[in-house]
């Protein structure tokens, strides 16, 4: 059974909403019904764009892109480059304009270094569609699988019950520009600073550049450097696995605990043995079927709004994101352990 983060995730229980209206959430270009008409699935498609290629994560996510096609008829595939490259993604998504697409969804790997390109791309009549870029202008919604300080907290909050509530810790990112890494570690640091003042985080959010070797070199100068280290929060799907080979080389598995984002296929062996004590994560590909599912309905001549219903898991029920007008969570955070991972087959 999926363990669901603790109910303070969830912004709030709100009463399921039939999805009515027409018109898309956030302003701008980007929709079919601001063209006048709803288009059918058989006349939409649209493209998945992640944050790079090759990872367990992002393969994952291409299961639910694939799935989706599947399932509705639309005409949806995922690209992404080679690496974790802003400049790459733009490139992707300016070649991907003359195409006309119905719609763009897009993992950014820096929403800053997106703007400018999504704007274009709204401005030629494509939805856009994002995740993990709260805050982004330029999206007609941006869908979160959850709150994200609060997935933060969650994290530190297990670690710091691994750690004995003190001692040194450090913090992985997949890159500094990446919005919802630093939210994590920053919600993270917040409530470590609230709650466990025997606890310190040394260095600023170190950044692996969604590399699971970088992590791994960097975790071992970390380990070097401060003999006393007791824990490491990773933020990129691929951070604690490379902290934790570095763990077990130097065979602290016992001694330093190692917490943060993977999926279980990624996780497994190192939970089995202790150089991961919990991973947290959220299925990728209901996340790309959810993003997906969004410009489904903006494309239709929906809307959405609080109570939306996406029909997939963790996505029954979405909240609006105070303070944003076009973002909106649901509540699909997983935690694994040694004990429960076999639960899942990803």
């Amino acid at each position: 059974m999926h363990r669901k983060l603790t109910s303070g995730l969830a912004l709030g229980a709100v009463a399921l909403l039939a999805l009515t209206g027409c018109g898309t959430v956030g302003g701008g270009g980007g929709g079919g019904a601001d063209d006048g008409e709803a288009l059918s699935p058989e006349d939409m498609t649209m493209v998945t764009v992640v944050k790079i290629t090759g990872v367990g994560w992002f393969d994952r996510m291409e299961i639910g892109v694939n799935e989706f096609a599947d399932e509705t008829g639309i005409d949806a595939r995922q690209e992404g480059a080679d690496d974790a490259s802003p400049e790459k993604q733009v490139q992707i998504i300016q070649d991907l304009i003359p195409q006309a697409p119905t719609a763009i969804t897009v993992v950014p790997n820096s929403p800053k270094a997106l703007e400018t390109v999504l704007e274009q791309a709204r401005d030629q009549g494509i939805i856009v569609v994002t995740h993990e870029a709260a805050g982004i202008e330029n999206a007609d919604i941006d869908i979160e699988a959850f709150d994200n300080k609060a997935y933060g907290a969650q994290i530190i909050d297990s670690l710091a019950q691994c750690m004995g509530e003190e001692g040194q810790y450090v913090s992985f990112v997949g890159g500094l520009t990446a919005k919802t890494h630093m939210e994590w570690v920053g919600g993270a640091l917040e409530r470590q600073e609230a709650e466990y003042p025997d606890m310190e985080r040394v260095e600023d959010p170190i950044e692996s550049k969604e590399d699971e070797n970088v992590a791994y070199q960097r975790a071992k100068e970390l380990l070097a450097k401060y003999p006393d280290l007791k824990g490491f929060q990773g933020s990129a799907g691929t951070d604690v696995a490379g902290i934790a080979r570095a763990v077990q080389e130097a065979g602290l598995e016992d001694s330093v605990c190692v917490m943060g984002t993977s999926i279980p296929s990624v996780a497994k062996k190192y939970l089995e043995d202790g150089s991961i004590d919990k991973a947290f994560f959220w299925d990728p590909a209901l996340a790309g079927k959810a993003q997906l599912k969004i410009a489904e309905l903006l494309a239709s001549g929906k809307k959405i709004e609080e109570g939306t219903d996406l029909g997939i898991d963790g996505y029954e029920s979405l909240t609006k994101l105070d303070g944003f007008d076009n973002v909106y969570v649901g509540d699909a955070a997983i935690e694994v352990d040694a004990d429960n991972v076999d639960d899942f087959d990803f």
